[in-house]
């Protein structure tokens, strides 16, 4: 028999079906699920359910083996990392870029391409809130059914969001939008039905890992004459251990993933603009 699949809570005891995150002294995480009657394994030991559901967060508790965890809801950057997946996530640090760069906001509409496990759409689906809707195309159909179990795992019933199969390139109908991703290999397929698509003011965002595409793309936009104020960057991000007197960058770090590309839509199309 499947899982009950709950709805995650903001905040609150803890639920039947929810997915929880435990940490041990290290630090370590391990994604699970609440189900009561079945108990949770974790590094050779197993955990009752019932000492975590109706429990609040922040919990600590002892395994079979007399091992520690504290336990959690986890947080997007958690999440994302180790979500179910066939294909590539966008990571959390430039999820936290898009959303800031973006400029999302609660009640915008959004149109996203290239969903794969849906980690962004589950940081969208938040941005925006209920009041907002997020649009999303998806070219692979096993893609976009990993992406609808994601999110009803990690998110619930998201009313406002509309998951399409098919080529953006082609399909994209939607007009009076806020804010268009572009999480594709080639975004410049895109540009003019993107323009189309948004809003004046509107923001066009396009995600690809490499300096040719980043070119690509950005030739694509100035030739179209119908966005400004285009900028392109990257996130680097290193942690650090502090343990002590010990305070030094980790040994690892998360470095170039992939590039960002934003541009305005202005109201009319401009020669060479």
């Amino acid at each position: 028999m499947a899982d009950r699949v709950c709805a995650p809570a903001a905040r609150g005891p803890l639920r039947e079906g929810e997915t929880i995150v435990l940490l041990d002294r290290k630090g370590r995480l391990y994604l699970k699920r609440l189900a009561a009657g079945r108990d949770i394994q974790v590094r050779g030991g197993t955990i009752p359910p019932g000492e975590l559901i109706g429990a609040e967060e922040g919990l600590a508790v002892r395994s079979s083996l007399n091992e520690e965890f504290v336990v959690f809801r986890p947080t997007l950057a958690q999440l994302i990392p180790n979500l179910p997946r066939s294909a590539q996530v966008i990571y959390p640090k430039d999820i936290g870029a898009i959303l800031v760069w973006g400029d999302l906001f609660p009640g915008a509409t959004v149109v996203e391409a290239g969903v794969g496990p849906a980690a962004l759409t589950l940081a969208l689906l938040r941005a925006v809130g209920p009041e907002g809707k997020v649009v999303s195309y998806e070219i692979r159909p096993d893609f976009a059914d990993m992406a609808r179990a994601n999110v009803a795992r990690f998110y619930g019933a998201a009313e406002n969001w509309t998951l399409k199969i098919g080529d953006v390139a082609l399909e994209l109908t939607e007009t009076g939008v806020d804010r268009v991703l572009l999480d594709l290999p080639e975004p410049w397929t895109v540009t003019d039905r993107a323009w189309e698509c948004l809003k004046p003011g509107g923001i066009l965002l396009g995600y690809v890992p490499t300096a040719l595409q980043v070119k690509s793309f950005v030739d694509s936009l100035r030739s179209h004459g119908g966005f400004t104020a285009l900028e392109t960057f990257e996130t680097l991000m290193r942690f650090w251990h502090v343990k002590g007197l010990s305070v030094r960058p980790e040994h690892r770090m998360v470095a170039h993933t992939g590039f960002v590309t934003i541009a305005r839509r202005m109201q009319k199309r401009h020669a060479a603009f």
